[in-house]
């Protein structure tokens, strides 16, 4: 490991969940690209461990910013590092863990098209979806948006459409619904402790070398508004 690189952070890499969040171009996995990138870490029992966050340069417009809010120049302006560069610090961060996300399988298909562009497979990686798990809860929440299953859970204040603010969000839902698991909770804990034991075991792609891979993450400029459940690592850092 590069000295600095994940200066700390606790339990890079080891065992528990990596709670994902992205900010995209478009919606389309195929045609489109990842313009920022967040990762929580928590432990098996859902205790904060480290975050990261980075700006991602599409190589390209960056589309809906009436939606995520960054702009072409903020990119250039913050140097913000390719995605074939980040890459190896990425799968560092969720090598021996469960992705969790709020549709999970969209963020998935996100990383599988941007790891495959560079010639890696993205690993069958366990995951957990907390709309997944949101709609199993009695009542479950009108919608089940991000904000809507939050704000249910009593979850409040953090800005939307932030990968580090949605991920944060996210990783206080899905420890929220694992304390407070619906009617049938011993077949919830088999099937997380079934994810945790394959996520363990789980063999990961080596990556090609790439022009500059390792580069540092740079967080979007100004502080994320809203709680932070854990400590954040120094920017530039991961």
């Amino acid at each position: 490991m590069l000295p600095g690189r994940l200066q700390g952070a606790q339990q890079v890499g080891g065992g528990g969940f990596a709670v994902v969040d992205l900010e995209a171009t478009g919606s389309s996995s195929r045609r489109h690209r990842v313009v920022e990138l967040a990762v929580v870490l928590l432990g098996g029992d859902c205790s904060p461990q480290g975050e990261f966050s980075t700006l991602v340069d599409p190589q390209g417009p960056v589309g809906a910013t009436h939606i995520h809010g960054i702009e072409d120049r903020q990119l250039k302006r913050a140097r913000a590092p390719r995605f074939a560069e980040i890459a190896p610090g990425l799968l560092r961060l969720l090598r021996g863990r469960v992705m969790v996300g709020h549709n999970v399988g969209c963020d998935r298909a996100f990383l599988a098209a941007e790891y495959a562009r560079i010639g890696v497979e993205f690993p069958a990686v366990p995951e957990v979806c907390t709309m997944r798990l949101a709609a199993l809860r009695d009542p479950a929440p009108a919608r089940l948006s991000l904000r809507a299953c939050a704000e249910a859970a009593g979850v409040a204040g953090w800005p939307a459409h932030m990968a580090l603010g949605d991920a944060r969000a996210t990783a206080r839902l899905f420890a929220h619904y694992t304390r407070e698991r619906p009617q049938g909770g011993r077949a919830y804990v088999e099937r997380e402790e079934a994810a945790l034991a394959g996520a363990a075991v789980l063999e990961w792609p080596k990556l090609p070398v790439v022009t500059g891979s390792g580069a540092l993450w740079v967080r979007r400029k100004g502080n994320v508004p809203g709680r932070k459940i854990v400590p954040y690592v120094r920017n530039r850092s991961a």
